[in-house]
């Protein structure tokens, strides 16, 4: 059995379709046939079955193509691996964060990251809390910053720092002028918020939860600037952490006392997961620059 036997068989499974199969490996057809007859001839069994113009996986032949998928990123994974050890200097990280970072945060990061070392490359996701762990864990991204509620078995954190959440009212609210307040005194507000997968939600719920009141939730945003201009436009109250470009909005920010609102931002990674040496690096720089 030969290597490029399997890349030959995983792409006619995935094509369904030998002649489309040998164009995009610029092979004849007889040629990619010969070969896959070849593998079944080593294997005892057959892999495809022909339905009209099309063959398909047998039941042996889907078994097979996991235990090949599996090899060949196995193999992808080790190429990648002594080409970092060989190119430190070179490589990408696929970094994830939250919505709210992206203003300001992660810009400033990378630019500082990028002029020590420019050959680097970022792939860059953002999302709400539950999906960008849910990334993590399928391993579709190196590191991700994010607050998580609470941390997964799967997962590494680093705690960075500590966002302060405030009430934000319009101008002209009773509450715009105050220096602090609890947060009991929006029981009766219509409230501003996230969806559901959301941090921000999730951690909105648990701090009105904690003083035994059911929010009045009249809209559900995505963006922290969404959610600050439906404010602005007094359609309701929120509980949001203060963020590059709000200055600029007709909102007032109020300190809670009671209860304390806070949420921390960290970095994640998967605790099995090879990390490249790019990744590594800037796993290492943020938490030196933000810690």
């Amino acid at each position: 059995m030969e290597w490029h036997q399997l890349e030959y068989f995983r792409l006619v499974a995935q094509l369904q379709h030998v002649t489309h199969a040998a164009e995009q490996l610029s092979i004849s057809q007889p040629a990619l046939s010969r070969s896959i007859a070849k593998l079944e001839e080593e294997l005892g069994f057959p892999l495809f079955e022909r339905r009209g113009k099309h063959i398909v996986l047998n039941r042996y032949g889907v078994i097979f193509l996991q235990y090949v998928e599996r090899s060949i990123q196995e193999i992808d994974a080790g190429k990648q691996v002594i080409h970092d050890l060989i190119h430190p200097d070179y490589g990408s990280v696929s970094l994830s964060f939250l919505h709210s970072l992206g203003s300001n945060l992660v810009p400033s990061l990378l630019s500082k990251f990028r002029s020590k070392f420019p050959n680097i490359q970022f792939k860059l996701y953002q999302n709400a809390t539950t999906l960008l762990l849910d990334q993590l864990e399928a391993g579709e991204v190196d590191l991700c910053l994010c607050s998580p509620v609470t941390t997964k078995d799967y997962m590494e954190w680093e705690p960075l720092f500590t966002e302060e959440l405030f009430v934000v009212v319009p101008f002209g609210h009773r509450l715009a002028q105050r220096k602090s307040i609890e947060l009991k005194e929006i029981a009766l507000d219509p409230i501003v918020t996230f969806k559901k997968d959301y941090g921000l939600r999730i951690l909105t719920d648990h701090f009105f939860k904690e003083v035994n009141l059911k929010p009045f939730i009249t809209f559900e945003g995505e963006e922290i600037l969404t959610v600050a201009g439906l404010v602005e436009a007094k359609l309701g109250v929120a509980l949001i952490p203060h963020v590059f470009g709000l200055d600029k909005t007709n909102i007032s920010f109020i300190p809670v006392s009671k209860p304390q609102c806070q949420r921390v931002i960290g970095i994640a990674w998967t605790k099995e997961r090879y990390l490249s040496p790019a990744a590594q690096r800037f796993k290492n720089f943020v938490i030196q620059s933000l810690s």
